[in-house]
């Protein structure tokens, strides 16, 4: 996954160069990922979450948290007693940041600087980590995996919403036609980073989804997991307890 990078031409990490493209297209992130999407992450979001509604979820964390999307969705559903939210991007955490305090949801959200890879909380922290369209773009996916195991309670779920890879052949073709010929143009146009939505359909056909991405799931130390194919496998729902 490192070898998929958004500025092929740089000399920086698989990390410095993902911070670096979303502090360049924070500004704009939100909405390019509704429009691109055709609304549909919302859904995505909603459907996932609900997946929890039955489990201990008085703290949660939300890894690359972003512009805090789902973490904001996660006090409607979950009604935890905190979420924590992490990210490596400045630029998205201020657009989170100035999201959460319009909602009102300040004494509910709280976001810091960090790294999903090296989390600053101790062992058997939360009771439920979620993340969403994030584990992608881990430098090292089994490593960002077993961290965020180890600051989850024993008993606790890991909720991880990713991209997958559509399997109906007709489907298939017409989304990987949408993802390399006009989602980098749309992209380039309204971000002016042509880099970030041309990375964006690589890291997916690069990234480990369904079982292989399993495989990891429980190499990191998750139980009881699954996966949930969402719009023709456009994205998936892997759910994993400690």
């Amino acid at each position: 996954m490192s070898s998929v990078v958004p500025y092929k031409e740089s000399s920086g990490s698989k990390k410095e160069q993902v911070a670096e493209m979303f502090d360049n297209v924070s500004g704009r992130y939100d909405l390019l990922n509704h429009v691109l999407s055709g609304g549909v992450d919302f859904y995505w979001r909603k459907k996932a979450l609900s997946m929890l509604k039955n489990n201990r979820n008085d703290l949660v964390l939300d890894i690359a948290t972003g512009t805090g999307d789902l973490a904001i969705e996660a006090t409607r559903i979950l009604k935890p007693g905190k979420v924590i939210g992490v990210d490596i991007s400045k630029g998205m955490l201020e657009e989170g940041r100035a999201k959460i305090k319009k909602l009102g949801l300040e004494d509910k959200i709280e976001m810091q600087l960090g790294d999903s890879e090296k989390l600053l909380f101790d062992d058997n922290t939360f009771d439920t980590v979620i993340v969403s369209f994030g584990v992608r773009n881990f430098e090292n996916l089994l490593k960002g995996l077993s961290d965020m195991n180890r600051v989850l309670k024993p008993g606790g779920t890991c909720m991880v919403v990713e991209f997958s890879k559509p399997r109906n052949y007709l489907f298939k073709q017409a989304y990987w036609f949408y993802s390399t010929k006009i989602l980098p143009l749309i992209g380039k146009l309204v971000s002016k980073d042509s880099s970030a939505y041309t990375y964006l359909p690589e890291s997916v056909k690069a990234f480990p989804d369904g079982e292989d991405f399993l495989k990891v799931y429980r190499e990191a130390g998750f139980k009881e997991t699954r996966a949930i194919p969402l719009t023709f496998g456009i994205c998936s729902i892997y759910i994993g307890k400690k």
